[in-house]
Order: structure tokens, then sequence, then C-alpha cells
């Protein structure tokens, strides 16, 4: 059977070592000889209590496979009788002519708002029972974008912008009056669907021939729509510009490394370029060839630098790739102080990768068609990197008193105080970052750490040296617990970047965090505006009391809150008809609180006008008011 080594090559040691428990189990009831369960697990290498998860979940997948020939029958779907079919379809065209825009099949691809979104759940709710097809026929809407709808935990996609706001000129038109603008106003207090097809409206259907940009002007100066607008670069990012620390030359040099790739006879070969700069000066003093980033690349490079100038540097900063550093590094370093580049702060890593963009800016194309071997690839991308190398230390630089990098590396030698400062300030770098890794590791719930613990066991997520999952205890547990969730949901459906890692868990539960403390900020605030008794919450209050009034039944009540939480745009009026939900969700304690959550969610989701950021910000209040993490 030549096709059982591939088959073990593609599946995971966890889920081989559930099929060999398995199977070793049948063959002890039938008197087999069979492997021991730990000769299975330390032959496949799987941790024991994953091996067994999947060994359950085998044995029960199993009986699934035994059926008869031929296909499996299709339940037959009994036909939905005329009479509902035409009255689905009559309330669907009601809603559509008194909603104008709410579906627009104008494109490729239909689009809805989210009002006739929100209506066609209602009349599902309605016509439970008619088929799918038929109540999607009669509705307008495809099937797949309705069991989309439908789904109870569905994550509907953002609204498509096939149809961008095109940046064509306003022609001069006579007659902007007074009426004409009261008119566009109307039409837009009636119009529900986006602003480039009400724009075409205004034109074909009002006979109002004012163009995209005068009728955006007209609703921005009237208050009655407000755009987004795309935030610019932030004060943080100005403010950490030019705030690298440097001392004189050799008291700090820079590494890392970049993929290259040189042609051979329109083949690729692949190499790794790892560069030591110096800080001070610019200059790139070391360098080093490989076919990977390793540690030995980074010796490499440091040996190169230090026969290059003459001397070691002080201190030596890498990023916080593994191979950057293992013991064979320190070792080869000597005394010279490793430093960690600063996670979040590219100007960490300016000087050497302002190196690479030159470097691929003057290198040629790195092609060459000969029949000889990857050796000469090798010999031909390193002649081409020291030819450049040469010619850049000693250009000139306006920005350093038309000095090359060569003069300044040589010329301004350091006083003996300035490398005691120099070195003690380094150090002092280094200690710091020691303590504040072990007082966060200090700070660390061991709930936290064994629930990290496992994730990481079960998503087999690599962090060798607990750096990861330090930084994610930092975080609160709500935050953690969801972050983990939404990282195992990516995984189980197939829509997680290629190549990430335990950083990419993080990156989530950082992004939950913040936006889980937006919610407990307008929460504080919610309790000093009820101290104020502010105004508009009396007003909210009074809006509650009508709605509960006009609803007949709680499942609509409640999908009422999440609409109007969804709807508003202030944050404080969204917590409130979020925490409306919650109560009403808590008044009825005897129902299961997951079908109210699933409902609420549903209707949450179906705001596609809303980020799809704020969509999951709002369900995940509901989760943790509904069912807290501790």
């Amino acid at each position: 059977m030549p096709s059982v080594p591939q088959l073990i090559q593609k599946v995971s040691p966890h889920l081989l070592a559930g099929l060999l428990l398995l199977a070793s189990a049948i063959m002890r009831s039938l008197e087999l000889t069979a492997p021991s369960t730990g000769e299975i697990l330390e032959t496949t290498g799987a941790g024991r209590s994953r091996a067994f998860e999947q060994r359950t979940a085998i044995e029960r997948w199993l009986p699934t496979l035994d059926r008869g020939p031929g296909r499996p029958k299709k339940p037959c779907e009994v036909s939905a009788s005329t009479d509902d079919v035409a009255a689905v379809s009559q309330r669907a065209m009601a809603f559509v002519y008194a909603h104008p825009g709410c579906v627009d099949a104008g494109g490729s691809r239909a689009r809805y708002t989210d009002d006739f979104h929100r209506f066609v759940l209602e009349l599902r709710a309605d016509y439970d029972q008619m088929p799918l097809d038929d109540f999607a026929r009669a509705v307008g809407v495809p099937r797949g974008t309705l069991e989309d709808w439908l789904r109870p935990s569905a994550q509907l996609p953002l609204p498509l912008n096939n149809e961008p706001e095109q940046a064509h000129a306003d022609e001069e038109v006579d007659g902007v009056t007074s009426a004409r603008i009261q008119a566009v106003i109307d039409a837009w207090s009636r119009w529900n669907g986006g602003f480039v097809p009400f724009c075409k409206h205004v034109r074909h259907h009002e006979r109002i021939p004012f163009g995209i940009t005068l009728i955006r002007n007209i609703l921005e100066t009237y208050g009655v729509r407000v755009p987004k607008r795309r935030q610019g670069r932030s004060p943080d990012e100005n403010a950490v510009r030019n705030s690298f620390e440097t001392f004189f030359p050799g008291a700090q040099w820079i590494g890392d490394g970049t993929p290259l790739v040189v042609w051979i006879d329109d083949q690729p070969h692949g190499f790794n370029l790892e560069l030591d700069v110096d800080a001070y000066s610019g200059g790139l003093v070391g360098a080093s060839i490989r076919d990977e980033e390793d540690s030995a690349a980074v010796i490499e490079a440091y040996n190169d630098g230090v026969a290059a100038t003459g001397a070691a540097p002080l201190a030596l900063q890498l990023d916080n790739r593994l191979s950057n550093h293992t013991d064979d590094v320190q070792s080869a370093i000597g005394d010279t102080i490793r430093i960690r580049a600063t996670q979040g702060r590219p100007q960490n890593d300016g000087h050497v990768e302002g190196a690479f963009g030159l470097f691929q800016q003057t290198a040629p194309a790195l092609s060459v068609n000969t029949d000889t071997r990857k050796g000469l690839a090798r010999q031909l991308l390193t002649l081409v990197f020291a030819t450049w190398a040469r010619t850049l230390n000693h250009r000139p630089r306006n920005d350093r008193g038309c000095r090359s990098r060569v003069a300044i590396y040589t010329e301004d030698a350091p006083t003996e105080e300035q490398v005691k400062q120099a070195k003690q300030a380094l150090q002092e770098r280094c200690r710091q970052q020691e303590l504040k890794r072990q007082r966060e590791h200090a700070r660390q719930d061991p709930q936290v750490r064994r629930l990290l613990d496992d994730a990481f066991e079960r998503l087999d997520l690599a962090d060798p040296d607990r750096n990861i999952r330090d930084a994610i205890a930092l975080y609160p547990l709500d935050a953690i617990v969801a972050g983990i969730a939404t990282y195992e949901a990516k995984q189980r459906r197939g829509s997680l970047p290629a190549g990430v890692d335990g950083r990419y868990l993080l990156g989530i539960v950082r992004n939950i965090a913040r936006q889980d403390e937006g919610i407990a900020i307008a929460e504080i605030l919610w309790d000093l505006r009820q101290h104020v008794h502010d105004h508009a919450l009396d007003e909210l209050a009074a809006h509650r009391e009508s709605v509960e009034l006009a609803s007949d039944s709680p499942m609509k009540l409640l999908a009422h809150f999440a609409d109007l939480a969804m709807k508003t745009r202030r944050r404080i009026d969204r917590f409130y008809w979020l925490k409306c939900a919650v109560d009403l969700v808590n008044r009825h304690a005897d129902a299961d609180p997951r079908i109210w959550f699933l409902a609420a969610a549903r209707r949450i989701h179906a705001a596609q006008g809303a980020p799809h950021a704020e969509r999951l910000q709002a369900a995940r209040f509901l989760a943790a008011k509904l069912l807290p993490a501790c």
C-alpha cells in the first residue's frame, strides 16, 4: 500500500494516535496482538489527552460510513400553497414600495438594507413551515443568502461596495433653488439604500439634475448625512519619529534578516540575507548569506562585522525571533549586550530595514542563465551585495556633513566616559526589560495560565519561552476567553491567514480587550449620567416604555431592543438598549438563555450598516452579561 506513508504525512500526530488507539482496542477485543497505549503515544509523539479526544471523535464518526449502496434518499419537501406564496410576495412587495432603495439589484450582486434584512427574518418567523425554496422565491432573495441570514450563529459579511462613489465633477446647473434642496432632503429622509443609488434616484426619478458632489454637500450642510472619514496619521506615530537613541560608532549594532531570490536557468533559489548595521553611522558592518534565517546566520553576520570594523560592539539588537536568542548566539557574541527589539516600535529596525530597501532599489536583476549549481547563485549574490555595501559605505551623506559612513565610523572615536555611559545605559535598558518580564509573570493568574496552556496545546501553537502566553495573560479573562474562541473558530473554518502563530492570537485578545474597555467606560458613564438625571436618559426611558407597551411577545421585544441598539451611533444609547435586552432575558429565567442569546445575536448581525467589529462587540457584551466567564 504505497499510499499509507503519504496518508501518515498528511494527518496530525494526534489524529494518527487516536486512530491507532481505536484500532488497538478493536484488535484486543478480537484477541489479536496489538501495541500498548504507551507505545502508540511514544511512536507518534502525540499528547495523551488530545489523542484520546481524537479516538472518541473517530469512534463516533465510524458508524456513519456504513450505509447501503446508491445515493442517500432525499426527504420529500411538500410545496407551499399558492395562497401562502402569494401572501408572502405581496407583503415583500409592499415593504419594497414603502422603503425605496431597500433592495439594489442593479449590479452583479443584489444588496439589501438592514431594514429589509430584519423584515425578511420577521416574515420567515410567521411562515416558518413554508419550504425554504418557495419562501426564497416569494421574497426575491436567493436561497443561499437566505440560509446565511437564518443561521443561528451567522457571521454576515460586511456590505459589498461594488459601486464606489465616482469622483466625476458636477456639471454647472442653474436652478439650485431652496425648493429643490428641500426636495433632496425630503427624499433622503425616506430613502433606505446607499448614497450612490440615492443620487441616481434623485436625477432619474425626482428629475433634479444634481451631481454627486452637490448632493453630498447639501446633505452634509443640513446635517442629515455625516459620512465616515478616514483617520489620518495618529499623534503617537508622529511623536515617536527620530526617537531612537544613539551614542557613538560601535556602541550598538542592529541585526535583521530578509529573504532574497536568485534565478538560475529559470529556477528560483532562495536565500536569507542577514545584515548588521551600526545605529550611529548607519554603516553596513557585517553580512551573512545562508539558506535560512537561523542562529548560524546571526553569528556569521556578527563575526563578519567584527572582522570588518576590528572590534565588537557594546550591544547587538535583534528582533524577537526565537533563532536570534539561542545559547549559541549568546556564546558567540560574548560580552556584547544582547537587546530585544521592542514590539510595536518599527523604528527599532529602521536602520537595517532602510538598508534592505536601498539594496532592493540598487541591486540589478539577480538572474543568471547557466548550467551551474546553487553554489554559483550564492557566490553571485555575495559579490553583488558586497559591491553595493562598499559603495554605499563610502558615499557622502548630506545629513551628516557630507561625510561617508566609513568616515563617521572611523573618525568619531568615543572617550572612555562615553563608552562607560553608553554601556551603563544599554545594560540598564536590558535590566528593565528583564524586570518587566518578571513583573508580568508574577501578576499572572494560575487559572489563566492553565487556560492558556490547554489552549496552546489544543491549537498546536508553539511558545517554548512562554513569551506569548505571558503577554496574553495580562489581559482580562473575558477578553482571553473570547480571543481563544475566535481563533479556534477561524481555525476550524479555515479562515486563518497562512503562517500565523500565537502572536495572531495575542492580537485578537488585545483588540477585544480594547473594545471591552469601551463598554466598561460606557457603563461608568451610564451610572454618572443616571446620577445627574440626564434628560437624554429620560427620553430613552420613555421610548422603552412605549416599545414595551406596543410589543405583543417577549421574543419580538428582544428583537426590537437589538435593532434599536444597532441603529444608534451613540455608544451610551447602544449600551442602554443592550442592557434592556439583558434585563428582558433575566426576567424570563425559566427559558433557555442560549435561545434568547442566539435570537438577539441574529438580529445584531443583520445590521449590516454597522461595522463588523461593533456587531461582534455587541454580541460579546450580551454573552458576557448572560453567561459571565468567572
